[in-house]
């Protein structure tokens, strides 16, 4: 029923339309069309300006009330810079999309077809050309150079004393590994990787793999104010780690490791309190279309202090560990009196 009275209202819009145009020829015919073409130009001159300040208010409605333009407070000490970044290339391209509207619909009304305006006409402006290229050409340049150097902090070499996590991804989940006591990651390779006992293929040769941490929810606890490396990697296909709230994302390629550090800045606590939000998580998403689950590729991060990191590291159980419990040490046996022994051998 709803779709029979969608069509029927489609159609009346269309004869309301139509009948509106042959009066629109009637009109002109009783008045002239020279004397009609003029109001028409006149109206329609108008109601360009009306539209161009219902346009920008819309836009301010869009982003003040349904979508806000700027994320929430950045998370890490890049993300700062990166917020800056996009701050600059905003006003850049920010004031010349307002300029060249304003004159858009400004001429429209301006240089209305009147009859009574002779338009000039030029084939060539040197001077014109020089201007519209050179400006464009040296604001993208200056716009580049910042960007470049965000990019080149964001995957240079991490600061010394730097916590390693490594994250993986696989169809459609993320792992992540973290050192043990040593502060050191093993060895792995892709020929050992089983989905039993070996999900990242470690190499069980290499003594820094027998402490290594395994969260197979891909969960990243991170700690305030200490630069952290991430060691990014894939199983099967492209994927990305994607890191909106500390403004980072990063291709994770079978077969190479990417690699980039951040420090992060705000806890999860005071994430909270500062969104207003007492269900808030950082999320650590998949911005690589990698399938039909991709939707569902997604991990916690969980930003502590250095106390409740300890804590929660102290309480985990190795890899190696929880996939080899027939190698733990044997039980010692049970102490028994020699002299009860004895007797019950005599008996």
């Amino acid at each position: 029923m709803s779709g029979l009275l969608l069509v029927l209202l489609v159609a009346l819009i269309f004869v309301v339309l139509y009948q509106v145009a042959r009066s629109s020829e009637m009109v002109a015919r009783i008045q002239g069309e020279e004397v009609f073409d003029k109001k028409r130009n006149k109206i329609l001159a108008f109601s360009m300006l009306v539209l161009m300040v219902a346009f920008f208010v819309g836009i301010y409605a869009c982003h003040r009330y349904m979508m806000p333009l700027m994320a929430p407070q950045a998370a890490s000490d890049h993300g700062k810079n990166y917020d800056f970044m996009f701050f600059v290339t905003l006003m850049v391209t920010g004031f010349i999309f307002v300029l060249t509207q304003i004159l858009l619909f400004w001429f429209a009304y301006k240089y209305q077809r009147t009859g009574e305006k002779v338009p000039f006409h030029f084939a060539h402006s040197t001077k014109l050309e020089l201007v519209w290229t050179t400006i464009p050409a040296i604001a993208m340049a200056v716009l580049v150079a910042i960007g470049l150097k965000a990019w080149f902090t964001m995957t240079s070499e991490a600061p010394k004393g730097a916590m390693q996590i490594e994250i993986v991804g696989k169809q459609f989940n993320w792992i992540s590994r973290y050192p043990g006591p040593d502060g050191v990651l093993g060895k792995r390779y892709f020929t050992n990787i089983n989905d039993k006992d070996n999900i990242l293929g470690l190499d069980w040769k290499d003594q820094k793999n027998m402490d290594d941490i395994i969260v197979p929810n891909g969960e990243l606890r991170l700690i305030k104010d200490k630069p952290v490396e991430l060691l990014i990697g894939s199983r099967d296909v492209i994927h990305d780690v994607g890191l909106s709230h500390f403004r980072m994302k990063m291709d994770a390629v079978p077969g190479i490791t990417s690699r980039l550090w951040f420090t992060p800045i705000i806890t999860t606590e005071e994430m909270k309190k500062i969104t207003g939000n007492e269900n808030f998580v950082y999320e650590l998403s998949c911005d690589q279309m990698c399938g039909k689950g991709h939707y569902s590729m997604r991990a916690v991060i969980i930003v502590e202090t250095q106390a409740e990191h300890d804590a929660w590291l102290a309480k985990q159980q190795s890899y190696y560990a929880q996939n080899h419990t027939t190698e733990a040490p044997a039980a010692e046996a049970p102490k028994v009196d020699s002299a009860k022994s004895i007797t019950m051998n005599i008996k």
